[in-house]
């Protein structure tokens, strides 16, 4: 079953000061400064024709983050941005000032420093590399349930790290007040809280570029999304790719679906409430989904996707999995994508969404039908690559 509600919350104030961080010329600075890393290129989008004419639409277009920076997830590029943004800012310089070449040089004048983050492992293992790359510390986090696997990753990045026993939510105040009581130390957290905005727009920014290599990719083949699909967690990620598809098709958006398991639904609670103000999911949260297990939206992108998501939703295991193997495994000529549990959580929806009787209304009133094309975001690869092996190849 995949539950669904439509948006008709409207648009706050601080709707459009958040939209405003995620101006086409900011982003592109920022891209400028990723390419400055050796790490760096420009991941594919995959044209999925074969899967889009059996679904009876006009296209299907996945952008693959399972190559970035060699780490298999979209994550380094919130981390490395919002790192060497908190860096600029102690030492009073411009962000723009700052690159790969002299970062090193810019983290060596804080002298020695601590990063902190709460992680399921994508992010955490991100700013492990990060600050491994400057020559700071890392003390990594992850929450109750995440695979060993993915703690390994961590550790080989040369950062301190351990599994809690709390959810993800209460691993990050965990976190929050262990940074606190060290002074040569930051948390890097993609979530905002009163308080702490700053870091996590930075993330947000940073993960705008991959939106906006995409938004670039389609128009050099001259395809026009009518549809998009984006996976939430705490939001930064939907939030960041709302944003910045909003700012660069302008008076005509594509219609926008927001998907999270049906453990983790904080963000289609919030909606379906329908107050303007966020709910917040708490237990255990369990999901293979790990990486959107997340009970509380962050409130810069809850105050995007409130005000510029059409649609949201939310899906179980077996359709993730399920999206896993359809992309794993494609047929008749499409090209293959590893996916993890939470990067194929958009295909998931859609399989449902192009497929189940149940889902009539809600292809009618976002305008379905066989012109129509859809962008999803396959965010991870195989970063838990036994249960990926299990999900893909169990038949």
């Amino acid at each position: 079953m995949v539950k669904w509600v439509e948006n008709n919350i409207p648009r706050a104030t601080a709707c459009e000061r958040n939209m405003s961080l995620m101006d086409i010329k900011t982003i592109d600075k920022i891209m400028q400064f990723h390419k400055s890393f050796p790490q760096y290129s420009v991941t594919p989008l995959v044209s999925l024709g074969a899967l889009a004419g059996k679904l009876g639409v006009g296209g299907i277009y996945v952008k693959d983050e399972s190559f970035r920076f060699g780490l298999g997830s979209f994550k380094a590029l919130g981390c490395t941005f919002a790192i060497a943004s908190y860096i600029a800012q102690r030492l009073g310089k411009s962000i723009w000032e700052l690159d790969y070449d002299t970062l090193p040089a810019a983290a060596k004048e804080l002298g020695e420093f601590t990063f902190y983050a709460a992680t399921d492992g994508n992010h955490g293992r991100a700013v492990a590399w990060a600050a491994r790359e400057l020559g700071q510390k890392a003390v990594i986090y992850m929450n109750k349930g995440c695979p060993q696997v993915r703690l390994e990753h961590i550790l080989r990045e040369k950062a301190e790290a351990s599994i809690s026993e709390l959810n993800y939510d209460d691993t990050i105040r965990f976190v929050k007040e262990l940074a606190a009581q060290n002074e040569a130390a930051e948390i890097i957290q993609d979530t905002a809280w009163e308080g702490y905005e700053d870091i996590p727009g930075w993330i947000m920014q940073g993960y705008a570029v991959m939106a906006l290599e995409t938004c670039r990719q389609l128009e050099e083949i001259n395809v026009r999304p009518t549809h998009f699909i984006i996976q939430a967690g705490v939001g930064a990620f939907a939030g960041s790719a709302q944003a910045l598809i909003s700012n660069y098709y302008g008076d005509d958006v594509p219609v926008s679906f927001v998907v999270e398991p049906h453990v983790a639904d904080c963000f289609y609670q919030s909606v379906k409430k329908g107050t303007g103000e966020p709910v917040f999911v708490t237990g255990e949260m369990k999901t293979i989904m790990a990486g959107l297990a997340c009970g509380e939206p962050g409130i810069s992108a809850w105050d995007i996707l409130r005000g510029n998501s059409n649609f949201f939703t939310t899906i179980d295991d077996k359709h993730a999995e399920n999206a896993m193997r359809i992309l794993g495994k494609p047929k008749d000529g499409d090209a293959k994508i590893i996916s993890g549990e939470s990067g194929a959580s958009s295909m998931g929806l859609l399989l449902e969404l192009l497929t189940n009787d149940e889902l009539a209304e809600l292809r009618a009133k976002a305008g379905i039908d066989e012109n129509s094309v859809f962008l999803l975001f396959s965010t991870e690869g195989d970063t838990d690559p036994e249960n990926y092996q299990k999900v893909v190849f169990s038949d």
